[in-house]
């Protein structure tokens, strides 16, 4: 199960439910893959609905590889996800949210 409060998200692949995470070592793959000039430019792009579902599967994958998943591109290109594409970005989108959200921060 996934806990919101340390960031994660889930997703399930092929059946199997799976706990995705932005760990520093995933968001460094992240901004390599999909060569973004920083994190905020690709926020900035969820946020604009600007993204393409390359930015979707790049996001799921350092995810899922933050959350201990061995599989590779390959194989999350090929899964089946429940709720689909639409699942997918939104599961990509709480992801991103939640690795720079601090749970009941004082502002």
């Amino acid at each position: 199960m996934a806990n919101p409060w340390s960031g994660e998200v889930a997703l399930v692949l092929n059946g199997e439910s799976h706990v995705l995470k932005l760990t520093l070592g995933a968001l460094a793959e992240l901004e390599a893959a999909l060569e973004a000039d920083s994190l905020v430019a690709l926020i900035e792009r969820f946020e604009g609905g600007r993204y393409a579902t390359r930015d979707v599967l790049a996001l799921l994958l350092a995810g899922l590889r933050g959350g201990g998943w061995a599989g590779s591109s390959d194989d999350l290109a090929a899964a089946e996800i429940a709720g689909g594409p639409v699942e997918a970005a939104k599961v990509a989108a709480q992801l991103l949210a939640r690795a720079f959200t601090v749970p009941n921060a004082a502002i």
